[in-house]
Formats: C-alpha cells, structure tokens, sequence
C-alpha cells in the first residue's frame, strides 16, 4: 500500500499526541480538500508561489483544515510560525509576538501569527494588530468558525483575505481515513477495515478532526492486529445512532420527497421532522434551501408572494450562516411554507405552455407584436397597430397578443386562495371569455 504521507511526519510529531496530530499534513500537497483554495489554479497556493501571501483571515467549520493551512504556509514561506490562541492571549502576548518580529525583520525573516478563534478577541485586542498587519511585520493569519463580518473588526478585515473554507466531501473524508489506515498499518502492524465508511463520514459531517477521533477511539477496543470496525462499534463510542441516508442514494431522495410533501400538506411539524433528519445525516443546508425556493413558486405561487421572498431570504442567510445555526432559518422558512395557503397554477400554467409549443403549435410573432428598431422594419409592418395599453383608461386595451392564427389559450387558472382570488377578478374583468369563475374556482 502506497503511502499517502512523508515519514518526516513521524520524525517531527512523537509522543502520545492524538491521531489528528500525528497526521497533520507538513505540505501543501498533503492537505486533503479546500481545493478551490489550494488546487494547482487557488489564490493561497500562487501566493506562496509568488513569494508574497498576504494576511488572511480563514473562515470555516471545525476540522476542516485552518491550523493545517496556517502551519503549511509558514513552512512553505519559510517563515517562523507563532501561535496564540485567542482563548488564552491579550494584547501583551500580541506585543510580545510583534516586537520579536520587528527584530526578526532585521535579518531578513518574518512570522507568520496563527491566531485561533481570532473572533473572541476584543475590539481594542484586534485594533492592537492592525499597524503590524498594514505594514507587513507580521503575516496575520486569523482562524474563525464564526462569519467575519459579524465578529471581526472592518478595519482589521480590509487588511486581510478572507477565505471560506467547506467542509470535507466524501472524497477527501476518504483520504483523511485512509491516510489512518495506513498509519496504523506501517507504524502500528495493525491491518484495519471498516464495515461502512459512509456512516462514519455521516457521523463527522465533513470534520476531518471528529473523523479520527472517532477512529482513534475505535481501535483502542481492540488489540488484534486484523480487525474489522463495524458501525455499531462506533454507535457505541459516539453515543449515537447512525441514519440510513446516502446524500446521493435512495434514502436522500426519500427523505428530500417526505420533505416536500409534508411542506405541501401544510404539515409544519413533519416538515421539521425530515428537515431534522437531513441536517443530523449531514445534508448540504443550501439543498434544503434551494428545494424550499422550488416549492415557493411551484406549490404556493401567488396565492402568497411573500412566499418567494421569504424562501428566498432563507437561502441567502443560510449561504451565509452556514451550519449549526442555519438550521433556525431553515426552521423558520419551513414552518411559515408548510403553514402558508397553497396554489399551483403558476406551475401548471408553465407545464401547459411548454407542452403546447412542444405539441407544434405556431409560434410566429405577429407583426404588430414585433419589435421596430430600423426605418426598413417600420416599412414592413413590423409593430403597425399596436396599441400602447398605458394610453388606455385602466391601462388596458382589448388585445390579441397570441400568434394571429392561435386562439387565446388559458394557460394561467387562478384559484380562490389568497392572492390569487384578487388576481383572478382583475383578469376575469379584462378577458371574460377566458376567465369565467365557474370554470376557475376549484
């Protein structure tokens, strides 16, 4: 089995250190994911390229590789690495790290400063970095799991990158366990499989960390050197049961399908349940989010246009949020569609419209509803007698806007429910022959 790391890592890491410590990458090549980042074409890796990196702020979940990045680029830049967290450091561990730069500075070297959870520092705490940082006597590199623009000080982010990491896919998730395997194989003699990897991945939800955790805990239960991890053994570690769901098998589209239709029902409380159940399996929240927007137009319409709105709302913050707390704007968005008065007509009236241009109806514009930007087009006919509605009395006139030989087609059926009962008098009184309420009140 090939290795997918450097024996230099069990030179420089010893002792009892957890498991993720002794795998921590060294380089840049054995960082697993954060490709848009690191990848041959991200902005990190052709600044240290360059030669030049600049101070950055990395924005992202737990496990998903900030203090790995921050140690890389020190070594890659050959730069000295000083870490404080802000946890446990104020400003005169800050003063202390600043003027060992301005000394370092003399001869040519420069520290590159991790600072974890850079969001728990105070105002005055931040401020005190901003001149080393505008000057470039330190290479800042802040960690955070929280949205910089709520936790961390305009001026000092000006002076920064930020970069939005995401958590691990499966595929990097894999190497991650398989890069422990190996570990364990080389180092340990020990030859270990795992009954289903997905669960475990399930169970880290894209934490690299919590993944070998996890897996450390796992192989302390045994002291053979051929075992097999089942997924009952790690239920038993974590303390939690492992859902059947496959973000890309049946279970997900079940599950997304319950959703949806429980949403439908006007049934709030099992729409939250599957909304429950996909979040806890690790499902993408911005999925969630863009089915909610499909649902707003296609199940509720105009019978409530707040309902657009809102569901758009909930994908923007939830874009921005990121999880854990996503899931209250997901809640909130799911409670008020599920409860919201329902109506598919706009999508039925689409279906219906594409169907009769597929079935070969004519879709020649007629000339009065064509466009005449040229003296030749006006010669031709093109927009001869078309009447401009706003020069009309309620700014409507009677009109045939269909292909000349098509007959008026009611595409659009507005129900009674909500807004729609408002739209469906106001288009009953401009087209009578087309809207008539016996035929649209279902």
């Amino acid at each position: 089995m090939e290795s997918l790391f450097t024996n230099e890592v069990f030179v420089e890491q010893k002792g009892l250190s957890p498991l993720a410590e002794l795998l921590r990458p060294i380089s840049l090549n054995e960082v697993v994911g954060q490709d848009h980042l690191l990848g041959e074409n991200g902005p990190i890796r052709k600044f240290i390229s360059l030669g030049r990196l600049p101070s950055i702020i990395l924005w992202g979940p737990p496990g998903t590789g900030k203090t790995t990045i921050a140690s890389v680029i020190s070594k890659a830049t050959n730069s000295e690495f000083q870490r404080l967290s802000a946890v446990e450091s104020g400003v005169k561990e800050l003063r202390e790290v600043i003027a060992k730069a301005e000394r370092l500075q003399t001869i040519g070297k420069k520290i590159v400063l991790f600072i974890d959870e850079i969001h728990r520092y105070s105002k005055s705490q931040q401020d005190a970095l901003l001149h080393s940082v505008e000057t470039g006597k330190i290479t800042l590199i802040g960690a955070t799991t929280e949205n910089p623009s709520f936790e961390i000080n305009a001026a000092l982010i000006s002076r920064c990158q930020v970069y939005h990491l995401q958590e691990l896919d499966q595929p990097a998730l894999q190497k991650v366990l398989d890069r422990a395997i190996g570990y364990y194989f080389s180092s340990k003699k020990k030859e270990i499989t795992i009954e289903d990897s997905t669960a475990l991945f399930r169970l880290c939800s894209g934490d690299a960390r919590t993944l070998l955790n996890i897996l450390e805990n796992a192989v302390s239960l045994f002291k053979e050197d051929l075992f097999e991890i089942k997924t009952s053994d790690i239920e038993t570690i974590v303390q939690k049961k492992v859902l059947q769901y496959d973000k890309k098998g049946e279970s997900h589209y079940d599950t997304i399908s319950a959703f949806i239709k429980s949403l439908r029902g006007s049934d709030p409380d099992a729409a939250l349940f599957w909304l429950a159940k996909m979040l806890v399996s690790g499902e993408d929240p911005k999925f969630i989010a863009r089915r909610m927007l499909i649902f707003a137009s296609e199940d509720i319409g105009n019978a409530n246009p707040e309902a657009l709105k809102t569901a758009l709302a909930v994908f923007q913050a939830v874009a921005v949020l990121g999880m854990p707390e996503a899931r209250i704007t997901l809640a909130q968005g799911v409670t008020y569609l599920a409860s919201s008065i329902k109506s598919n007509a706009s999508y039925k009236a689409i279906e219906e419209a594409i169907g009769s241009i597929e079935n070969g109806c004519d879709g020649t514009v007629p000339l009065h509803l064509r466009n005449a930007p040229t003296k030749l087009m006006k010669q031709e006919g093109y927009g001869k007698g078309y009447k401009y509605p706003h020069d009309f009395r309620g700014h409507f006139v009677t009109e045939h806007y269909f292909p000349s030989a098509l007959e008026p087609i009611p595409f659009y059926r507005p129900t009674t429910q909500g807004q729609e009962e408002v739209i469906q008098k106001r288009l009953a009184s401009f087209w009578p022959d087309r809207y008539i309420q016996k035929k649209l009140d279902k």
